[in-house]
């Protein structure tokens, strides 16, 4: 069941949204040669609790981290840990809040200072797949419409959908109903209503689209070790459209 959500509800979720926002534009600036990725969790955690929320993911089926930190061939699920970031390097933050039990969920690729065309480019097509799927977000469309929006994007560019892992609704729960696959055909699966609440989030390989689960249980990485990268939004279905809610005010 697909749960549309109310004002106050709502209005919840903006604070949220605005929470997590906020959080990765504080961390754009620490995402540097040198940093390790538990300093950018330390990060993170701290700005969220001191904004009277929580992170979603801390504890979340055993999840250690406060946030998802996946760098180069890594997609989703990476660990915080005492890795330091390199020049070159890229890196996947997926940040998540939970504010009077509503929660904000959004992911975002950066670049380590100077990094290749290739991945450049990569960064710039996964970026524009996400806000080409929330163009087709709107009442009435049909949800697997953004999902061969985001589809077409990659594939034109000679990129690959990962398959195995997909957005979803949110609300009081990180994870409801429905499943969003990043590919699919358009004029497809259930019509939008105003007050969903979805997070849209392709993730894209620039090799194969196979990847695989590392031995801790959580790292998602590129079988063919190639480059990643994941972007995310979480955003309601107006009555003429939609509102990113995971957005800053800044």
């Amino acid at each position: 069941m697909i749960i549309c959500k109310s004002e106050l509800e709502l209005d919840l979720m903006r604070e949220a949204g605005r929470i997590v926002a906020e959080t990765h534009r504080l961390l754009s600036k620490a995402i540097q040669p040198g940093v390790t990725t538990k300093e950018l969790d330390r990060i993170a955690e701290q700005f969220i609790r001191s904004h009277g929320a929580t992170p979603s993911f801390k504890g979340y089926n055993g999840f250690s981290g406060s946030i998802c930190a996946s760098v180069n061939e890594e997609l989703v699920h990476g660990i915080p840990g005492p890795r330091k970031l390199k020049e070159g390097d890229i890196i996947s933050v997926d940040i998540g809040a939970q504010y009077q039990g509503y929660h904000g969920d959004s992911a975002w690729t950066y670049p380590v200072g100077s990094i290749s065309s290739s991945a450049q480019k990569l960064l710039e097509v996964t970026e524009k797949a996400l806000y080409d799927g929330l163009a087709e977000a709107k009442p009435d469309a049909r949800l697997f419409t953004i999902s061969h929006a985001i589809q077409r994007t990659v594939e034109e560019e000679g990129f690959s959908i990962v398959r195995e892992y997909v957005g979803h609704g949110i609300g009081a729960s990180l994870h409801e109903e429905p499943q969003i696959p990043n590919f699919g055909l358009p004029n497809r699966g259930p019509r939008l209503k105003p007050g969903m609440v979805l997070a849209i989030e392709p993730m894209v390989n620039i090799g194969e689209r196979y990847v695989k689960t590392l031995d801790d249980d959580w790292t998602v990485v590129t079988v063919d070790g190639s480059l990643c990268a994941h972007f995310e939004h979480t955003i309601a279905i107006t009555d003429d459209g939609y509102e990113i809610l995971t957005k800053s005010e800044m």
